[in-house]
């Protein structure tokens, strides 16, 4: 089972909403997750990024793979380096 940490995507038409979730990479982006570990929100200035450092690293720690927004959002988190 692959497991990543990527963004499912709520909130209404042209009003994005994110939640940073641990998922099963064969599930669909706003399918089933395992775990919510935060949320980002783009609309805001300047952008609201929370993400439970803790969940973060115990998930990369066993071996979630992170997408390539959420790897720059961990670091505007200051989660990695």
């Amino acid at each position: 089972m692959a497991v990543k940490i990527r963004l499912t995507r709520l909130g209404s038409k042209k009003a994005p909403f994110y939640r940073v979730v641990v998922a099963d990479s064969r599930f669909p982006r706003d399918g089933r997750f395992v775990e919510e570990i935060g949320y980002y929100n783009p609309l805001t200035e300047p952008a609201e990024i929370k993400i439970d450092a803790e969940k973060a690293q115990q998930w990369l720690k066993n071996g979630a793979q992170p997408t390539d927004t959420v790897k720059s959002l961990l670091k505007k988190a200051g989660v990695t380096e």
